[in-house]
């Protein structure tokens, strides 16, 4: 089962607003990428910048279990979200 780039996007831009809501993630998730409160409102409709959303999400399956919960998602849909975004092929090594 797959989902479409636009659900997809849909998805890494409510792994935002919640990771924004998270009082305790929220500065892990600056830490890591880096990123400023005005660049991640600059990014948030970018798709590559929304699967990096998805990549620190997928780093926990705590995280995943409670952003799912909090938007009654699947377990698997933030993969699958991911899959959907740039950089999130398959890669093939054989």
């Amino acid at each position: 089962m797959s989902v479409s780039q636009n659900a997809a996007e849909d998805i890494g831009l409510k792994a935002l607003i919640w990771l924004a809501g998270n009082e305790d993630l929220m500065p892990v998730f600056l830490g890591a990428s880096g990123a400023d409160v005005a660049a991640i409102k600059a990014s948030a409709g970018d798709p590559a910048f929304l699967a990096s959303v998805l990549d620190f999400l997928l780093m926990d399956d705590a995280w995943v279990m409670g952003f799912c919960e909090a938007e009654g998602l699947s377990y698997e849909q933030p993969k699958m979200a991911r899959a959907a975004l740039p950089g999130g092929e398959q890669v093939s090594w054989t």
